[in-house]
């Protein structure tokens, strides 16, 4: 899926004043963004990341939940 920002203007983000970095702090399209992920642009340390956080387990998370 592909998306465009509107603060982006040639790789700048004209709204925090540095080059642009999807999901950074501050980012207009890290809001509410879970479930997005951002890739590096390297599949393997995707993958691994990916992997990484399928393993640790927020059981205080669980608890609220049920």
């Amino acid at each position: 899926m592909g998306w465009t920002c509107q603060h982006d203007q040639a790789g700048y983000c004209k709204l925090l004043k540095i080059p642009c970095q999807p999901g950074t702090k501050g980012c207009t399209i890290n809001k509410n963004a879970e479930g997005i992920v951002f890739s590096t642009g390297d599949f393997e340390a995707d993958k691994k990341q990916l992997e990484e956080e399928k393993q640790q387990i927020d059981f205080a998370k669980l608890a609220r939940e049920n």
